[in-house]
């Protein structure tokens, strides 16, 4: 379990396929915090450490991750946002974030507004699925790239975010452009509620 509150991004530093899975080793501030077998979130993409090696450490991610996710497109130098798992001892920043990407997203625009950074993203829209959840609304909440963000002119197939400038700085958005894919996982609160609202129409 996380919250979208990112605490700054680690840098690819070797990339190994495996099979069908993908070795993606990595440096960052915290990694001799680490523990092996431990959660970290990846672009909102939970994955376990398999291996530490001084400053670096090692995850894996596995087929259908790669085909769900970003991640598949990393690149050595890529820089991806990390989050260790919540500790549920304290009050809940940002919203809560499970780590299972629910599909991707592709930058349509950017830009600059009174200090702010908006960005625009594009995703396929299925109304199969909308109805189960997986959309956005008007000021509520959204994983983008592991960020907890509020939306803002949500529509069917697109929606906008407001990017202050410290998360700007401190997580990868600084280097998305038009174009740029990134993971999105929809709010679990949501889905649960068009769930339950499915089947009380059943009765």
């Amino acid at each position: 379990m996380f919250s979208g509150i990112v605490e700054e991004f680690a840098t690819v530093t070797r990339l190994e396929e495996e099979g069908t899975n993908l070795n993606i080793t990595m440096r960052c501030s915290f990694t001799s915090e680490l523990k092996i077998d431990q959660s970290v979130a990846h672009n909102g993409v939970c994955l376990t450490v398999v291996n530490i090696n001084g400053e670096e450490y090692t995850v894996t991610a596995i087929k259908e991750t790669l085909e769900r996710s970003n991640l598949g497109l990393l690149n050595v130098g890529d820089k991806v946002n990390v989050e260790r798992s919540m500790m549920m001892n304290g009050r809940l920043d940002g919203h809560i974030v499970q780590g299972h990407v629910d599909t991707t997203a592709v930058c349509s625009d950017v830009s600059e507004c009174n200090g702010s950074t908006y960005f625009t993203f594009e995703y396929e829209f299925d109304k199969k699925m909308a109805a189960e959840g997986y959309m956005t609304v008007e000021k509520g909440s959204v994983t983008v790239n592991g960020v907890s963000l509020t939306v803002c002119n949500s529509c069917d197939n697109s929606f906008s975010v407001a990017i202050i400038p410290y998360t700007f700085e401190n997580t990868n958005f600084h280097t998305f452009k038009v174009g740029t894919v990134v993971n999105l996982e929809f709010d679990i609160i949501g889905k649960y509620i068009s769930r339950l609202q499915k089947y009380t129409s059943q009765n």
